[in-house]
């Protein structure tokens, strides 16, 4: 008869993709999991495989929740400048809240593991698409509002807001102030006008 899981499987996923952002892949030992996780080997093992299999199932749950949450950001206003503006000022207010300057979870995955890893190259290049994707439907609602112009090549525009995204969240580890990111936002947006 199996045994039945004394963990919720979900707040367990969350602890080590946790542990994984703040560490890294390399540096989170099996040790680390244990202690973090509270739950001994034999169920890390059963329950999610070896540290690869739940490193990349922490970082498929960081991926969905980052992408539930700027869609969340985004269409929360009826303007689609001011959605964007939202999601980007949100991302400033991570300056001043993230005690531990973790960043984003995916640029530091792609730092540490695309240039030797062809699976973790293939999720990060699939990421990119979905974000790009998002931003330009996005966009595309604007062009329609006539709340951007037409004439902009959204593609490019698409993958420029995909590259603040990333690079506000790159600052946020080296502890820029909120207040510069707030006017650098300011400025970025300018695009859309």
């Amino acid at each position: 008869m199996p045994r039945i899981k004394a963990f919720d499987e979900n707040e367990i996923l969350e602890r080590a993709m946790l542990l994984f952002w703040r560490k890294g892949f390399y540096a989170t030992s099996m040790q680390d999991l244990v202690d973090t996780l509270k739950i001994n080997r034999a169920s890390i093992y059963d329950t999610y495989g070896d540290k690869k299999q739940l490193f990349l199932k922490a970082f498929a749950h960081y991926r969905n929740t980052s992408m539930s949450t700027l869609k969340s950001l985004l269409y929360s206003e009826n303007s689609v400048k001011k959605g964007f503006e939202k999601l980007f000022l949100a991302i400033a207010d991570e300056a001043a809240t993230d005690k531990d300057k973790k960043g984003c979870f995916v640029v530091n995955t792609t730092t540490e593991l695309t240039g030797h890893d062809d699976v973790i190259k293939s999720i990060i290049q699939e990421n990119q698409k979905t974000f790009v994707g998002a931003f330009h439907d996005h966009l595309k609602i604007g062009v329609a509002h006539g709340e951007i112009s037409a004439d902009k090549d959204l593609n490019s525009l698409a993958l420029y807001l995909f590259t603040l995204n990333n690079g506000m969240k790159v600052l946020n580890r080296t502890g820029s102030s909120k207040k510069e990111m707030k006017e650098m936002v300011k400025t970025a947006l300018t695009v859309l006008e």
